[in-house]
């Protein structure tokens, strides 16, 4: 019996994970080149939904983005329809290796790592995350997919303990 019950729990929490195979999007085109893309000005929108699906937050996002050499430094600032959050957030971003990226950002404890995939784009980090009166250190696993040269698509999996809490999606468009 806890044999059947420890195997009902692994199969029912696997559910609540995200395994995106980023071999597969290899060959697909446009390539995701992030020092193209983010030269300049973007403008993102997006919304939060929480593990219920509900949208508990609703924001838009202007990043203006300088490139020096192999570094990637984008200025973000949000605005908000629905919810909170941080109103700045600045990335520095360094391509270590052909497509391999490491960052780090104002509010993000540790080091990003991301790694490029044809037009697609990983990249995690933890962040320390405020919910209310208190502070949650979570995983974050972004996907990004190059829609066309102007236009991509980025959905966050928000994670603790391995478990998916909350879900993002951003769509950005060079300006």
């Amino acid at each position: 019996m806890k044999i059947i019950l420890a195997l009902f729990i692994g199969a029912l929490l696997s559910g609540c994970a995200t395994s995106i195979d980023g071999e597969r999007y290899r060959q697909q085109t446009p390539d995701l080149e992030l020092k193209t893309f983010f030269e300049g000005e973007v403008k993102a929108w997006g919304i939060v939904q929480n593990r219920s699906g509900n949208v508990v937050q609703r924001f838009e996002v202007d990043i203006t983005g300088i490139i020096s050499g192999d570094t990637i430094t984008l200025d973000e600032t949000f605005r908000y329809g629905l919810g909170e959050g941080p109103e700045k957030r600045i990335w520095t971003i360094t391509e270590v290796s052909p497509g391999v990226y490491e960052g780090s950002a104002t509010d993000i404890p540790g080091p990003a790592t991301g790694k490029a995939f044809g037009n697609a784009l990983y990249w995690g980090y933890q962040m320390d995350l405020p919910v209310g009166d208190k502070e949650y250190t979570v995983k974050f696993e972004d996907w990004m997919w190059a829609l066309d040269d102007d236009k991509l698509v980025n959905r966050s999996y928000i994670k603790k303990f391995g478990l998916v809490v909350a879900e993002v999606t951003i769509f950005m468009q060079k300006q």
